[in-house]
C-alpha cells in the first residue's frame, strides 16, 4: 500500500526558520535508510504557508487566499510518499524518524492513498 506520511507544521516551521545542519544529516541518514529498504517513493519539505495560496472552490466560483492561513488549525511542512506493506509497518518507520521539529512537540500524520482497485 502507497501512504502519505506528513510532517505537521510548527510555530518554528511557519516562521521559515531552517532545520539545522544536524536535523538535515539525521535526516539525510533516515532517508538513505527509507530509500535501501525501498519504501520511500518520493519527498520533501515545504516552504512556510505564507509563501503559499489556496483556491476555494463554491460551485462554479473559485476565490483566491494567499498565505498565511491562520485559521487553520494544522498545517504540513513537510511530507513522504511511502510503499509499505500495512499501515502498522508505515508505524514502525516513523517510530525511527529522527523528531522533525527539535525543541517542539511535533507531529508526523500516516495517510493511506486509494489505489486504482479501491475503485474497480
Amino acid at each position: 500500500m502507497r501512504c502519505l506520511v506528513m510532517v505537521k507544521a510548527t510555530k518554528n516551521s511557519e516562521a521559515g526558520l531552517l532545520p539545522s545542519q544536524e536535523l538535515l544529516t539525521a535526516m539525510g541518514k533516515f532517508n538513505e535508510q527509507l530509500v535501501k529498504a525501498g519504501i520511500m517513493q518520493s519527498g520533501d519539505g515545504l516552504r512556510p504557508s505564507s509563501k503559499g495560496a489556496r483556491v476555494r472552490f463554491s460551485g462554479d466560483k473559485r476565490q483566491v487566499f494567499d498565505g498565511p492561513f491562520a485559521e487553520t488549525k494544522e498545517l504540513v511542512a513537510g511530507f513522504w510518499v511511502w510503499k509499505v506493506k500495512s499501515l502498522a509497518e508505515a508505524i514502525e518507520w516513523v517510530k525511527k524518524c529522527p523528531n522533525p521539529m527539535p525543541g517542539e512537540d511535533s507531529d508526523i500524520e500516516i495517510r493511506p492513498m486509494y489505489e486504482a482497485e479501491d475503485f474497480a
